[in-house]
């Protein structure tokens, strides 16, 4: 029997993210045939998909205007069943294609209703009424999948089924990482993975440094992100002598070429502010910190201390205290036993709460719950 063709597409993503390439590419190939679009997409990444290569443009009017009609022109080429967009410059072409008869998935992984107005890229009062609309039109024709539970308190009038699917770790993904927990008592080593801004604690983390390595001048930080800030606002922060050798800025990077730098560190880093969406949706990487046996820092937000304080595995502080950082990195540095407890915790956690195991389940049902009502 021939499977099902689904579609996934994506206009903004990296050509290796976690989520989308690593985890629902592989567990949706065992039952549908998957054909997956994205910016500068590797063919080679998973087994049993078929990528398509797109342009990529910072800029969301660029994607909506020349890559839209491309996302257009393969959907008919292909004809699939269902097609599953991962960002809202798309609602126009999948609305089109839902006039077809195409079942469209809408994946909601960011509540932008609560961040527009934190944006310095793509914003201006066009494009945001733009999103608005066709926003609206997404939650009345359209099913959705939501990466947090917490938006379910801005989307309250959907029209369609949904699901809330968690960006847990892929254990699987994540084991050639794992190493004993190992830390050199006289160079720690700190990994944060993430988009480097203000809002995410960048530069409150570094002045938390620059009180750390008077007392571990050898320290480590290795900060893996796109930098969501000028290069002259960074320099602002990483130029003094005292704190340069020990910040090392490496821009966007493949995961698995950043996780090589969780072999020996301390702690793993997941700190942001009380901005937009931030206090309602859970950081990634804490989980995947947590699935490498690594303690956490993260922010002290009630749905983080959730996890945190209830498996013990890492101390939540205030992001906007650089105090209140470095105290919480001393206390790793300086207690390498309750440090490793903590990891071993985290890692029986996610293995049994927060792997990607039950998520994948979850995207299975929906996709059939949804293609069930097509066939119908």
């Amino acid at each position: 029997m021939k499977k099902p063709r689904v579609f996934l597409v994506s206009t903004a993503h990296p050509a290796t993210d976690p989520r989308i390439v690593f985890k629902q590419c592989p567990t949706l190939a065992d039952r549908y045939e998957v054909f997956c679009a994205l910016p500068r997409a590797d063919p080679t990444v998973c087994a049993g998909v078929r990528f398509i290569r797109l342009p990529y443009f910072r800029r969301v009017i660029w994607r909506v205007l020349l890559t839209g009609p491309l996302v257009w022109w393969h959907s008919i080429r292909l004809r699939p069943a269902l097609i599953h967009i991962y960002v809202p410059e798309l609602l126009p072409v999948a609305l089109i294609c839902r006039l077809l008869g195409i079942r469209v998935i809408y994946e909601v992984q960011e509540n932008l209703h609560r961040k527009l107005h934190v944006r310095t890229l793509n914003r201006g009062v066009i494009l945001e009424r733009a999103f608005r609309w066709f926003d609206r039109l997404a939650c009345r024709y359209l099913y959705l999948i939501f990466t947090e539970h917490g938006y379910l308190s801005t989307y309250t009038r959907l029209g369609k089924p949904h699901a809330v699917i968690y960006n847990y770790p892929l254990l699987s993904f994540l084991e050639p990482f794992r190493q004993p927990y190992q830390p050199s008592p006289h160079q720690p080593s700190l990994l944060l993975i993430g988009l480097l801004s203000p809002e995410r604690a960048f530069d409150t983390l570094i002045e938390a440094l620059k009180r750390v390595v008077v007392w571990y001048p050898h320290l480590e930080a290795h900060l893996f992100g796109k930098q969501a800030i000028p290069s002259t606002y960074i320099e602002q922060f990483v130029s003094l002598s005292a704190i340069r050798s020990a910040v090392k800025l490496y821009g966007y990077t493949d995961q698995r070429q950043a996780l090589l730098k969780a072999v020996g560190a301390t702690a793993g880093l997941a700190l942001l502010k009380p901005v937009g969406d931030y206090p309602e949706s859970y950081p990634t990487k804490l989980f995947e910190y947590m699935a490498l046996g690594l303690p956490v820092i993260t922010s002290d937000f009630p749905l983080y201390r959730e996890v945190v304080e209830r498996h013990d595995c890492g101390l939540c502080v205030s992001a906007e205290e650089p105090a209140a950082i470095a105290r919480a990195l001393l206390y790793l540095i300086e207690h390498p036993a309750l440090a490793k407890a903590m990891g071993e915790r985290g890692r029986r956690a996610v293995e049994t709460h927060y792997s990607w195991v039950t998520e994948s389940a979850k995207l299975l049902d929906f996709y059939e719950l949804v293609l069930k009502k097509q066939r119908s």
